[in-house]
């Protein structure tokens, strides 16, 4: 049995605080297994609620693990949270500076040191009603296709029906379900040869990805998915 590994006075911290605020729902995780107990692993997640880095990151706990992720620089200036974010390893990201880069920087030296990082593409909560996935960027598909790494599907539902992001409705009772469902690594072999920066292959790879992404969460919700992207062209 793998050892859980180890996070510190921070990631202990955020356990402390995280962990309750996951009891207002009941827990469904699918296929939770498949995350990796050692080594690194991108997880590629939908976004759907403001509530979705604390539960995210404690199912990742769960699992054994410490998640990396990939937030607004902004929160590093949070009075509570920006102590714990700095702390724990998170990766800020500056978007529209000369400093964003910085954040895949540092994401791929999570990577190679073996840590988890997981990655919301869309970049900020779902606008979509109904709650899929929208048009997202291509920082996943750079981070999946220049490290060797196993690129895991994960979508999540449950925490916009607790708190929307755009009502800002706060809504715990009757007390809901947030499910996880985890899906198998996704096999990029044929996209990693030639130039791996190239624009078009890097938004293929994210339409491969967020697709898994839909098809797991269309299957938590036994609904089939809109047929284009809230965000797509028309």
């Amino acid at each position: 049995m793998a050892r859980r590994e180890k996070g510190g006075f921070w990631v202990g911290l955020a356990a402390v605080l995280f962990y309750p605020l996951t009891h207002i729902a009941r827990r469904v995780y699918v296929g939770a297994e498949k995350i990796p107990r050692q080594g690194p692993a991108l997880l590629v997640m939908n976004h759907i609620s403001h509530l979705d880095p604390a539960v995210d990151a404690v199912f990742v706990h769960r699992q054994k693990r410490v998640p990396r992720f990939l937030f607004k620089e902004s929160l590093t200036r949070a009075p509570i949270l920006g102590p714990i974010v700095s702390g724990s390893g998170q990766i800020p990201v500056s978007r529209g500076s000369a400093a964003a880069g910085d954040s895949l920087k540092a994401a791929h030296q999570a990577l190679q040191e073996g840590k988890i990082v997981v990655i919301y593409p869309e970049g900020t909560i779902t606008k979509d009603p109904a709650g899929w996935p929208k048009e997202s960027f291509t920082g996943a598909a750079r981070l999946a296709l220049q490290n060797d790494v196993p690129v895991i599907p994960v979508a999540r539902w449950g925490t916009s029906q607790i708190f929307n992001g755009y009502t800002k409705k706060f809504t715990p009772f009757p007390r809901k379900t947030i499910t996880h469902s985890v899906g198998d690594p996704i096999d990029l072999s044929a996209y990693r040869g030639g130039n791996t920066r190239s624009a078009s292959k890097l938004r293929e790879v994210t339409k491969v990805m967020m697709d898994e992404v839909t098809r797991l969460l269309a299957e938590i919700r036994n609904e089939e998915p809109p047929v284009t992207k809230p965000g797509d062209p028309a």
